[in-house]
């Protein structure tokens, strides 16, 4: 018996064949002089007139032969994937990941959109934001944030100094060079919060989602690698239409 992946690999070259025959045979019979024929004889009017040879044209192209053509190319068509769709939905598998069993029974249709979700959703988890790796986190159960130790730092204000740079004298007067100094006022207490995720965690979570992928694809080389049976609607189909 066949397995659904050698259907698989098959039905693209089927389909290919199919359009180009159907794209034959729709040109054939829209060609009238291929289907047209002739067949005459000339007869002059007395013994004396002129003989002129029979012409004739032979009929090129039969419509019903190309009807039967095209049926033969569409059944072997219509038998590969009526298989193939038969067979999905027979077709199953269990995805298990690291021994535990996920899903079962899953169907090939499902596994294979399943497989092209997880390839949208590790695009996505691997760009969640992280915790700045500069700053040491912890989690604050109260908000469910993520929050830094809190970190003490000096408000200071600019206060103006005067730094005499000559005394004044009777003739000339002190020369003043004015100055600002930094003085403390008081004290900033900064804790930062964050929504992101440690990237331990955002490690983890790519991690699963390849384990999953990987298990995903092998449940649906395993539900592929089923034994099917040939269906043959073909004949069917075309027996009634050109029946």
């Amino acid at each position: 018996m066949a397995k659904l992946n050698q259907i698989i690999a098959v039905e693209k070259g089927v389909k290919s064949k199919s359009l180009q025959d159907i794209t034959a045979a729709h040109h054939k019979v829209q060609k009238p002089a291929l289907l047209a024929g002739i067949s005459r004889t000339y007869q002059p009017k007395d013994e004396e007139g002129e003989q002129l040879p029979p012409e004739s044209t032979r009929v090129q192209v039969q419509a019903e032969d190309v009807l039967r053509e095209m049926s033969t190319s569409l059944t072997r068509l219509f038998d590969v994937t009526a298989t193939k769709d038969w067979a999905n939905c027979t077709a199953r598998a269990d995805v298990t990941v690291d021994g535990r069993t996920i899903l079962t029974d899953v169907p090939v249709s499902y596994l294979l959109f399943l497989e092209k979700q997880l390839t949208d959703l590790h695009t996505f988890v691997r760009k969640l934001p992280t915790l700045d790796a500069a700053e040491s986190w912890s989690h604050d159960p109260s908000t469910d944030w993520w929050k830094t130790d809190p970190v003490r730092t000096i408000r200071t204000k600019k206060v103006p100094r005067n730094h005499v740079k000559a005394e004044a004298t009777e003739k000339h007067p002190a020369q003043v060079e004015v100055y600002y100094e930094d003085v403390p006022i008081g004290y900033w207490t900064t804790v930062k919060f964050s929504g992101a995720l440690p990237a331990r965690r955002v490690n983890e979570l790519v991690e699963r989602v390849e384990k999953l992928q990987q298990a995903v694809k092998f449940a649906r080389e395993e539900a592929n690698g089923a034994e099917i049976t040939d269906q043959r609607v073909g004949d069917a189909v075309f027996g009634y239409l050109l029946g």
